[in-house]
């Protein structure tokens, strides 16, 4: 699985939203400098390519869904994430997050306690 470009994530994620539609659709769900219409056909046929969007034709027209999941695209790019910034380690993403206070500490307890709980199950 190829990692995407931003402009192709913005589209992946407007799919994985909308489940499926035609290009006319996605640009009227693009906020901030929407492209041209065929900047954009382009875009989502490079994704076609790339083995992320799959379509249905109407005629001449197509109607596009996503063929990757969210969570298996996440699931990916959050393992090298973790490989390349934090060198393979969960705990060195936690501190990094905690030390920038992006989690608290009641989100840390809270997170321990679904682990805890995962590990009863077992």
């Amino acid at each position: 699985m190829q990692k995407l470009t931003n402009k192709e994530e913005e589209i992946m994620h407007i799919l994985w939203r909308l489940k499926k539609a035609f290009v006319k659709e996605i640009q009227a769900e693009i906020t901030e400098e929407q492209p041209h219409y065929n900047t954009l056909s382009t875009i989502v046929r490079n994704l076609e390519e790339k083995g992320f969007v799959g379509h249905n034709a109407f005629g001449n027209t197509h109607q596009y869904y996503p063929v990757v999941t969210l969570e298996a695209y996440s699931k990916k790019y959050m393992n090298t994430a973790i490989d390349n910034y934090f060198n393979s380690s969960y705990k060195n993403m936690v501190s990094f997050f905690a030390k920038e206070e992006k989690i608290s500490a009641a989100e840390l307890r809270e997170i321990l306690a679904m682990i805890e709980t995962s590990k009863e199950a077992i």
